[in-house]
C-alpha cells in the first residue's frame, strides 16, 4: 500500500481545476479510490504494465472542469477508469496494451459499423485508418487516443471516430462553419410561394446569416458535440445513450433542450436586428422554424475533433 499512499497528492497536482484543499478524510477517500481503481484496472488488463503514478496523472489530466469546492471522488468515479488505464498504456507504446486494444476494440468495429449501415466495402479500410489515427503519432502530435477522456465508453468513442472517417471517405464532408448560415438560408422554402416573403428573405439575407452564426456560438462545446453526433453522424438516441452513460430518454431531453436554445436565440437576434412589425416577423420566423431541423447538422458541423465526452 506504500506504493500508492501518495496517489491523491499526485492526482491533485495534475488536475486542471485547482481544488480547495480537501479535508484529511476526503483526501484519504480519494487516495483509496485511486488505489482501488489502479488495482482493478491491472486485473482487467493482465500483463499491461503501468505504474500507479502514471495512471493517476493520466486520469487527473482528463478530469472534466469542476467547481473548486466540488467533491472530487464522485468526479473520478464517474469516469471509465479501466479504459483510461488501457488508453494510457497504449500511449506509452506497451505492446500488450496495443494488442488488447486491437482485440477488444478495433476487432469489434466491423460489427458495429454494419449496425450503423456503413458499407462493407469500406469497413476494412476504416478499421485500419482508425488504428493509425488512434495509435500512431503524427507530425509531432501524440496518438489521438490521448484525447479519450473516460467520460463515456471507449468502444462508443472509437465507433464515433470510425463513423466520421467513413463519412469522409464517402465524400460526405459538410460545408465549413462560415457557409453554414448560407446553406441554412438557402434551405428555406423556394421563391414564388409568397412574393412578399420572398422579398423579405432576400432583403434580410445577411442579417439572417449573422443571427444563425451568433446563435450557434452561444452553444457550449458539449452541446455542439451532442448535436453533431445526432444530426451529422446520424447516431440515434439509443446509440448515443451508452456513449454518455445515460438512458435514451435523457439523450432525447438533452437534444430538445439544445435545439430549443438554437431556435430561441436565432429568433431573438433576428427580431432585434430586423426591426420588423410583429406580424411580418412572425411570418418570416415561421420559415426558420419549419426548416431549422433539416439543416441543423450544417449549422453545427465545424472542423471535427475526436469527442471530448468519450
Amino acid at each position: 500500500m506504500s506504493q500508492v499512499s501518495a496517489l491523491a497528492t499526485t492526482f491533485l497536482s495534475h488536475t486542471k481545476t485547482r481544488f480547495v484543499a480537501p479535508s484529511p478524510e476526503a483526501l484519504a477517500e480519494l487516495d483509496a479510490l485511486l488505489s482501488r481503481a489502479w488495482e482493478d484496472a491491472q486485473a482487467r488488463w493482465p500483463g499491461v504494465p503501468l505504474s500507479a503514478e502514471r495512471f493517476v496523472t493520466h486520469v487527473a489530466e482528463r478530469l472534466p472542469p469542476a467547481s473548486p469546492t466540488a467533491p472530487i471522488a464522485p468526479l473520478v468515479s464517474a469516469l471509465s477508469l479501466p479504459e483510461l488505464y488501457l488508453a494510457c498504456a497504449c500511449l506509452q507504446g506497451h505492446s500488450v496494451a496495443l494488442e488488447a486494444f486491437e482485440r477488444h476494440y478495433l476487432a469489434r468495429l466491423p460489427e458495429r459499423l454494419r449496425s450503423l449501415r456503413q458499407p462493407d466495402a469500406m469497413i476494412d479500410e476504416v478499421r485500419q485508418r482508425v488504428g493509425v489515427k488512434l495509435l500512431v503519432a503524427n507530425a509531432g502530435h501524440a496518438p489521438a487516443i490521448a484525447d479519450y477522456t473516460g467520460r463515456g465508453g471507449l468502444l462508443s468513442w472509437v465507433v464515433v471516430i470510425a463513423s466520421r472517417i467513413t463519412n469522409k471517405l464517402r465524400g460526405q464532408e459538410k460545408p465549413s462553419t462560415e457557409d453554414d448560415a448560407e446553406e441554412l438560408f438557402k434551405a428555406l422554402p423556394a421563391q414564388g410561394l409568397d412574393p412578399e416573403l420572398d422579398v423579405m428573405k432576400r432583403r434580410h439575407h445577411a442579417a439572417f446569416r449573422q443571427a444563425v452564426r451568433e446563435a450557434a456560438a452561444t452553444l457550449s462545446a458539449e452541446d455542439r458535440h451532442l448535436l453533431r453526433l445526432h444530426f451529422a453522424d446520424r447516431l440515434s438516441t439509443y446509440e448515443m445513450a451508452p456513449l454518455f452513460r445515460v438512458n435514451q430518454s435523457t439523450i432525447s431531453r438533452w437534444l430538445k433542450r439544445v435545439q430549443q436554445q438554437v431556435y430561441t436565440e436565432t429568433r431573438r437576434r433576428l427580431q432585434e436586428q430586423l426591426g420588423l412589425s410583429t406580424e411580418d416577423f412572425q411570418s418570416f420566423i415561421a420559415f426558420v422554424d419549419s426548416q431549422l431541423d433539416l439543416t441543423l447538422s450544417q449549422l453545427l458541423d465545424e472542423k471535427r475533433e475526436p469527442p471530448s465526452e468519450g
